[in-house]
């Protein structure tokens, strides 16, 4: 995967993480830095908020007011 205006740049990696990014760009036929930026940037996407939390299904915040203990008993009633 080759990126446009990519820039070039010295990272200090640790020998780990190093062994890898070698060993995967042996395997794709990539370049250490096509593997680096790939990782990267999949390392740098925003988390998926999660489906269920404890076995309760999460919803997105719809922006209107908290929930409080006002709001549980009259809903309760």
């Amino acid at each position: 995967m080759r990126y446009r205006g990519a820039m070039r740049t010295t990272l200090d990696l640790d020998p780990q993480v190093l062994a890898k990014i070698r060993l995967l760009s042996r395997q794709r036929n990539q370049s250490l830095g096509s593997i680096a930026s790939e990782l990267l940037a999949a390392a740098l996407e925003p988390k998926e908020t999660p489906r269920s939390r404890n076995g309760v299904p999460v919803f997105p915040a719809s922006g209107g007011p908290a929930p409080d203990l006002d709001l549980v008993n009259r809903l309760r009633d």
